[in-house]
């Protein structure tokens, strides 16, 4: 209810009017009982012109209410909602990693669409037809009863009888509308995991089994669905036989009334009168069931925005924060880590790590050695567990968020461009970023060797997750956007992993000569990324292995240097295949030479072709 705000007056208005359309609606029935009377008792046209004027007036005005009514509802029902859209999207916005995990990104999506939706609709019933419908229900009856005296006791039997039906109804549609909806989060799932990895499936044509697997989730959707309506279904008939029923004992027993007393005690008007707000309370009750059918669906709804709107962050920002970093120094002391309280096993372990402003480190270690986990809490992604992590001398958890993260700038394992063009992405780094200094962030990162190569250049449009551009062509791009941030710590996590070697080197060096004070961590798989730093820092099962320089960790860390022997083996078995193939060329050339003269310019040619740096450079670009 606070995401009413600013529509408060509205949400207030629209029930005032739709009072005023109810009390015009009842007024009607009992003047036209009234005219009834008077015509036959063979009144003059004269004097039947002022009930009939009193008639269309009541008309018209319970439809201007009724109409304004509909124009508040509106504006209340519509307004409400994008007040709940933007409070949902901004405490997503506030939440830390450890919350992410708890919603899948489909999850939140339904949240943010359907289940908004539902609660817009049962908000939009609750302050016109939840308010319209007991008035109309509680005036009818009211009406009947003055009108009709005891006949209109069968009404109070109906009531009950109906309320009970539409209640044990509601009781067993419940439960199914709370499953539909984690349905909807699976269907959704399926749907998002299909489009974003749309070239993976095609790749491995598996088109037939992703069909079978949404087909699954929407039958699943359907049959809950089916199983709702079919029991929703019973509630109008349920209404219509037991109205119809009571109809028919009240033309009976009115009838009855009217013939034996000659009309003195009973009259047709009245008869009519009772026949209308019978109908009347019919409809009111079929309002209410409907009411109550969407207010099930939205109840659930409510619940699953309210987790999201009730979910506190884990990582709170202090009362009196530090905005200001000293330096890119780092210290990791005695650092534990764990992703939940019920987590069995730690994701870090007794980590010790002090790293000096300035310094270049390299990590490196096996698949899950949680080299990410242990970058991610220098950023306050997450909170260390046990220990503390410091950025310039000041516990993280100290610090303003935003200021620790302008000054810690990462560019993450899986990257991520938005759509727009290449220098609105590049500008996330930093928003006042000149033409200039974008395309010197883009040639330190080597982007602009194929940013130039656009029509467009850096106009050229990215599609959503950047789509339209190569795995390393994004790393280099994601690379330039954190450089023009010039933080105090820079964080690389496998950003090179989709690039060549030769470009590897000259982002390394470039980096190296754009921000020589900055903290650079660099996280890689291959050795050569990291060799020529100041330190290395060996990841094994959550805990460091080994710190030390790259000729230190050949000397005394078997697991680096295997690492090293294997992927250098792997470097000199290629170059043994490449000699072994252009000595066997050479033999042929010379064999054929004494036969064709010409054959050994063209062939010494092609080798030297085969060698340019611009062949190399293509090389790189296909490997890429």
């Amino acid at each position: 209810m606070s995401s009413v705000r600013e529509y408060k007056r509205y949400s207030v208005a629209t029930p005032l009017l739709v009072l005023g359309e109810v009390i015009c609606e009842m007024a009607i029935p009992f003047l036209t009982a009234s005219l009834i009377d008077q015509i036959k008792v063979e009144a003059t046209v004269p004097e039947l012109m002022q009930p009939a004027a009193i008639l269309v007036a009541l008309a018209l005005l319970s439809l201007a209410f009724g109409t304004a009514a509909g124009i508040t509802c509106s504006h209340a029902s519509c307004g409400f909602a994008k007040n709940l859209r933007h409070d949902m999207f901004y405490n997503i916005q506030r939440f830390s990693f450890a919350n992410i995990d708890e919603f899948s990104s489909s999850s939140l999506v339904t949240r943010l669409t359907t289940d908004i939706n539902n609660v817009q609709q049962a908000f939009m019933m609750i302050i016109r037809i939840a308010v319209r419908s007991p008035l109309c229900l509680v005036f009818a009856f009211a009406m009947a009863t003055a009108m009709g005296g005891p006949l209109a006791l069968m009404y109070v039997v109906l009531i009950p009888f109906l309320a009970f039906g539409l209640f044990y109804i509601i009781h067993l549609v419940r439960p199914i509308f709370s499953r539909v909806f984690h349905k909807y989060d699976a269907l959704n799932e399926s749907v998002e995991e299909n489009v974003t990895g749309m070239r993976v499936v095609k790749s491995y044509v598996r088109e037939d089994y992703e069909k079978a697997k949404f087909s699954h989730a929407a039958r699943d959707v359907r049959d809950d669905f089916t199983r709702a309506e079919k029991l929703l279904a019973l509630n109008n008939p349920m209404m219509m036989v037991t109205v119809n029923i009571t109809w028919v004992v009240l033309i009976y027993l009115g009838s009855k009334v009217i013939i034996t007393s000659n009309a003195t005690l009973f009259d047709v008007g009245q008869l009519s009168a009772i026949f209308t707000y019978g109908f009347q309370i019919l409809m009111s009750l079929m309002q209410l069931s409907m009411i109550f059918v969407m207010v099930t669906m939205a109840d659930e709804s409510a619940r699953r925005i309210n987790e999201v709107l009730e979910a506190e962050p884990t990582i709170a920002a202090p009362a009196s924060p530090v905005t200001e970093v000293a330096d890119g120094s780092i210290d990791f002391s005695h650092v534990s880590f764990k992703y939940s309280a019920r987590a069995e096993r730690r994701a870090l372990s007794d980590i010790d790590l002090h790293i000096k402003s300035g310094e270049t480190i390299g990590i490196i270690g096996g698949t899950g050695s949680s080299k990410s986990t242990l970058v991610n809490l220098i950023a306050r992604l997450y909170d260390a567990t046990e220990g503390t992590v410091r950025v310039g001398g000041v516990d993280v958890r100290d610090y303003d968020l935003e200021t620790l993260r302008t000054n810690v700038a990462m560019v993450l394992q899986k990257n991520v461009l938005f759509s727009g063009t290449i220098a609105e992405n590049l500008r996330w780094g930093d928003e006042n970023a000149t033409d200039e200094e974008v395309a010197a962030a883009a040639h330190l990162a080597c982007a602009d060797e194929f940013v130039d190569g656009f029509p467009e250049g850096y106009n050229t449009w990215i599609e959503q997750g950047g789509s339209n551009v190569s795995g390393g062509q994004k790393q280099r791009l994601c690379i330039a956007r954190a450089l023009l941030r010039r933080p105090k710590v820079l964080i690389l996590d496998d950003s090179t992993s989709a690039v060549d070697t030769k470009t590897d080197a000259k982002i390394r060096e470039g980096l190296a000569t754009y921000l020589p004070e900055t903290t650079k961590l660099i996280i890689a798989q291959r050795i050569s990324s990291v060799e020529d730093a100041d330190r290395i820092v060996v990841m094994e099962g959550g805990h460091i292995s080994d710190i030390g320089t790259h000729d230190e960790l050949m000397g005394r860390c078997a697991i680096y240097r295997e690492t090293y022997t294997s992927q250098n083996k792997m470097g000199t078995d290629e170059a043994d295949v490449e000699a072994a193939e252009g000595s066997d060329a050479e033999a042929r050339v010379n064999a054929t030479a004494t036969s064709d003269a010409t054959a050994a310019p063209v062939a010494t040619a092609t080798r030297a072709a085969t060698a340019t740096p611009a062949n190399a450079e293509k090389g790189g670009e296909a490997n890429e």
